[in-house]
């Protein structure tokens, strides 16, 4: 098997099998891992590359998403996959970001707890719900969750308060934001005695 390689676009790379093309990988890889074109490569030195490749490709992939925001490594997984990379690459490549520490279950559950509690003002239902859709274990959301004293009921004064407390005059207004709180993961009891501590500060 003959490799090639041709420029693309910015910094990309085309790596070509007797003139088909094959994968594209990026500048600073192909030069520290290039292969003079024209050399004639076996099938274990081409699989080898193509391995490199996608590593690389998962690697760069995984920085990314980190470098805007924590991620549970289900979340991550997910996304890298949903990008191209195959499974293999994938898992290796947040593998060693575990190992570096940039990837830790525990810590983002925590954190998100606390981004769903105080910024998003959601229920403690919702945000194990929340934290189970990420891919977050059972034993890790009871710790994030257990240490929180929360009066929910007060909770949802507070949001009437904020966001929804014009509405209610509207017709049908109370049954509106009812739905939304209930959207939010409160249940109707925590709902109910929030009306109630609403009508006694009238």
């Amino acid at each position: 098997m003959i490799i090639t390689s041709q420029k693309g676009r910015g910094n990309k790379i085309h790596l070509l099998i007797d003139g088909e093309y094959k994968i594209t990988t990026d500048a600073e890889f192909w030069s520290l891992n290039s292969v003079a074109d024209g050399t004639d490569i076996t099938d274990e030195e081409w699989e080898k590359l193509v391995s490199a490749v996608n590593y690389r490709k998962a690697f760069n992939k995984c920085a990314d998403y980190l470098s805007r925001r924590n991620h549970s490594e289900r979340e991550l997984v997910d996304k890298v996959l949903k990008s191209g990379v195959d499974r293999d690459s994938a898992l290796k490549a947040i593998e060693r970001f575990k190992e570096l520490g940039y990837i830790n279950d525990r810590d983002f559950a925590f954190e998100y707890t606390e981004y769903l509690i105080n910024s998003k003002r959601y229920s403690l239902n919702r945000v194990k719900q929340e934290l189970f859709h990420k891919g977050i274990a059972k034993d890790i959301i009871s710790e994030a969750i257990d240490g929180i004293e929360a009066d929910q009921a007060q909770t949802v004064v507070d949001i009437i308060n904020k966001s929804y407390i014009r509405k209610l005059t509207e017709d049908g207004g109370k049954e509106k934001v009812i739905a939304a709180l209930m959207r939010r993961g409160f249940s109707y009891s925590d709902i109910k005695e929030a009306f109630n501590r609403l009508e006694n500060d009238e």
